[in-house]
């Protein structure tokens, strides 16, 4: 198992961001890494780019940091509101799931990856329902919304029950 050491040139998920020095396997770096681009082998030349590299991820980072944060504050402003068919009692047909926050969020005007969207289970009931978006390391959001049924709900009568007969004679 050969391990190489390269220095990242462009921020890559799960392994670091630019400016780093890091160690992977020989063939990850040699197939991907290399050719696209992202990394650059680790010599005294390119050792000299690591500063200028750090300054220009900072300087990303913090701007990512306050787009987020108002990105952040003007969700916390929102809310969504899911209309859904429903049957018998209320209940649903179907649920909610993270495609269709992110469809809702979309439509009025967001522009938030679908991954960046945390429901742990699809809602099937209705109410007020929360769920968590995540738009940087440090900065996430608890999002609510309402699911409405969108035809009047029938609460089923409970039946009378028959009077029982006394068949002791």
């Amino acid at each position: 198992m050969a391990i190489s050491e390269i220095l990242l040139i462009k921020p890559v998920e799960g392994l670091g961001g630019e400016g780093d020095q890091v160690k992977v396997r020989a063939g990850y770096a040699r197939n991907y890494l290399l050719p696209r681009g992202f990394a650059a082998p680790v010599t005294t030349a390119n050792r000299k780019q690591v500063e200028a590299l750090k300054k220009r991820r900072a300087a990303r980072e913090s701007l990512e940091l306050n787009g987020a944060q108002e990105l952040g504050k003007k969700l916390e402003n929102t809310s969504l509101a899911f209309a859904v068919k429903t049957g018998e009692g209320g209940k649903m047909f179907g649920a909610i799931t993270v495609n269709d926050v992110h469809d809702k969020l979309v439509a009025a005007g967001y522009t938030i990856e679908k991954k960046r969207i945390h429901l742990h289970t699809p809602v099937k009931t209705l109410g007020k329902h929360t769920v968590k978006v995540k738009l940087h390391a440090d900065v996430s959001v608890e999002l609510g919304f309402d699911v409405v049924s969108e035809n009047p709900i029938d609460v089923p009568a409970p039946e009378a029950k028959p009077a029982a007969k006394n068949d002791r004679k």
